[in-house]
Parts: C-alpha cells; structure tokens; sequence
C-alpha cells in the first residue's frame, strides 16, 4: 500500500515529466490561445450588447457563436483540448510549487501558490467542458445556471451565508485582477520584449486584467445581494453583470469600456502563448 509520502513523491514525478514534455508545453501553451479567443469574442459580443443588439456576454455565449460558424464544433474541440492541457499544466505547478525558504512565510507561499494554481485549473476544466458540451450540440445558458445554483444553495440551511462567502471570493478575485492590471505584476510570469511590442503588450495587459477585474468584482456584489436578499433573481454571473453595468448612469458607454478591455485581454492572452514562461 503506497504511503503518503510515496503517492506525493509519484505525482511529483509525474509533474516533472509532464513539464518536461515540449509536446505537452505546445497543447499548454494553445491553451491560452483558446482562452484568449474567448475572451476576445466576450469583448466583442460586450461591444454588440452596449450598442444595443442581442447577445450573452459570457463564456457560453461566446463558444455557442463559435458553433455557429462554418466548422464550428471542430473549433471547440480545439479549444476544450487547448484549455484541459493549459488545466492540467496548472496542475503541474501547483504540485511542484515548493518553499524555498523553509519557514512559515515560505509555507504560507508554497500552499498559497498551490490554491492559485489549482483554482485556475478548475476554471480551465470547467471551461474546456463547456466548450466539449457545446460541440456536442449542447446550449448552455449561463446566466440561467448561475440562478438555477443559487436557488439550490439558498434552499439548503445555511445557503445563503454560503452563497454570500462565494460572492465575496469572487469579489476578491475581481479585486485581484485589478491589482495585478495596476501593478503589472503579470509582468513576472512572462518574458515580456523591448521595444515598442513590450509595451503594447504590458498596456493590453493592464487593461484586460482591470477590465476583467471589475467584471468579477460585479459578479461577486450579485451573488452577495442575492445571498442578502434570499432571492436568486438577483444572482447573476458574467452576461448578469453587463445587464447591471447597463443599467448605470452612462452604462452603455461603461459597458463599452468593459467590451473592449475584455477585448484587449483576449488579445493579450494570445500573445502570453507565446512569451508565458512555462
């Protein structure tokens, strides 16, 4: 019977060898081009809904307009591989995350890395079945699932605190991404090129992570109304936050905004395919 310490010293083996595979960095890698695609076509799909035509600002809604182009489903199996590689190798790191150090600062790091890289590698799992579903010829409706999961939650003792501390999490991860839109602190986790290619690529950077950010952190404020409230209605996930962004003074305009900093990161992304240390 394997011990723990052997299962641990095994699926670091595996990790290794997975990330040292050139062929598994290159599927990684096409990863963040899918993802970036995504994003790229929420922007726009953001843009169309601000000028007042129809749409679903969201993931879903993105990969169902990719299904109905010319070869679609061939595309979102394409980016379902792309996205579980780009998981997978998240997965990798968070596993070889290691303290350097060897204090409780440096373990506090270690298994704050580890929580960053597996959380990214479940949004990446989730992502990559969405796309796999879509190409199977399904229709998801993510705004009609994030309700549908809030009133399950808000029916159970308990659901709503549970609803209000999911909201809040993700708040905290639209305020993450601001900070590291702001700070350009993804800096760190490429190799970013002189010249005047650097620097469009760091003012794609700071854009997309901000634009991203604030969408979050208005997913966040709806679950955290809506757990205050007891009333699913008023959850929402990425196509709910743009509907509340319209309703603002100036929402259109803000919504543009928001369009094409999704749009920026989309673009961003793809080009973190390329110059992404991994």
């Amino acid at each position: 019977m394997a011990t723990p310490d052997g299962v641990k010293a095994n699926a670091k083996h595996f990790a290794r060898e997975a990330e040292s595979s050139s062929v598994f960095e290159t599927f990684a890698r096409a990863g963040y081009v899918a993802n970036g695609l995504i994003h790229a076509l929420i922007g726009v799909i953001v843009i169309v809904i601000a000028s007042g035509g129809d749409g679903e600002g969201d993931q879903a809604g993105a990969m169902k307009a990719v299904a109905g182009a010319p070869v679609g489903f061939v595309v979102l199996w394409l980016i379902a591989i792309g996205l579980w590689a780009l998981a997978l190798w998240h997965v990798s790191e968070g596993v070889l995350a290691h303290d350097l150090s060897g204090d409780a600062k440096g373990a506090a790091r270690k298994w704050s890395r580890r929580a960053a890289e597996f959380g990214q590698a479940a949004v990446f799992l989730a992502l990559g079945a969405i796309s796999a579903a879509v190409a199977m010829g399904a229709r998801p409706d993510g705004e009609k699932t994030a309700e549908g999961a809030s009133r399950n939650l808000l029916q159970v003792p308990g659901g709503p605190i549970v609803l209000g501390l999911l909201g809040v999490a993700i708040g905290i991860g639209g305020v993450a991404f601001v900070v590291m839109g702001v700070r350009r602190s993804f800096r760190a986790r490429m190799r970013i090129p002189e010249g005047g290619l650097g620097w469009g690529l760091t003012a794609l950077g700071v854009v997309g992570f901000v634009a991203k950010g604030v969408a979050l952190l208005i997913v966040g404020v709806l679950l955290v109304v809506a757990a205050v409230r007891v009333d699913a209605k008023a959850a929402g996930g990425l196509d709910g936050a743009i509907d509340a962004l319209l309703a603002l003074p100036l929402g259109p305009a803000l919504a543009w905004v928001v369009g094409l900093g999704f749009l920026a990161y989309g673009v961003f992304t793809i080009a973190r395919a390329r110059f992404a240390w991994m």
